[in-house]
């Protein structure tokens, strides 16, 4: 496992891959693309993601690795751990758009992502609302 500092730099290497790059189905800039990336730079080998260009696609793709949901496809791969609990690396899963949840990075009491009001921006920071905003987090 990546000490702090480690953690920090391997994530702000991905970040800075995907930061002013727009979201898009068919350029391969998704949550899950984001998710990989960072698995990937923390150390671990997720498996590869299978070829999807619109949401019904990644949907269906989903469906045939098993699993209905974001979480229960990051279940399979990491451990649970609360959100609250999230370090500097870390993935979190929020509600999103597409009626998808939307899988962004902890980054030290934030969230990077995409959100569906900023896609052209490529990853932003995201602010959770609400009173539950999380739906899961993992540790890598």
């Amino acid at each position: 496992m990546l000490n702090a500092v480690e953690r920090t730099a391997a994530t702000e290497k991905v970040i800075a891959r995907f930061r002013n790059r727009p979201f898009g189905w068919d350029t391969r800039r998704t949550c899950i693309h984001l998710a990989r990336a960072q698995a990937r730079a923390m150390g671990h080998r997720p498996p590869s993601i299978p070829d999807f260009r619109s949401p019904r696609a990644a949907r269906a793709a989903l469906k045939t690795q098993g699993h209905e949901t974001l979480a229960q496809l990051l279940d399979s791969l990491f451990p649970r751990i609360p959100p609250l609990a999230a370090w500097v690396g870390d993935l979190v899963i929020m509600g999103g758009g597409d009626d998808f949840d939307g899988i962004g990075i902890a980054v030290g009491g934030k969230i990077v992502g995409y959100h569906e009001d900023h896609l052209a921006e490529g990853v932003v920071n995201v602010v959770p609302t609400g009173p539950d905003p999380y739906i899961g987090a993992w540790r890598l």
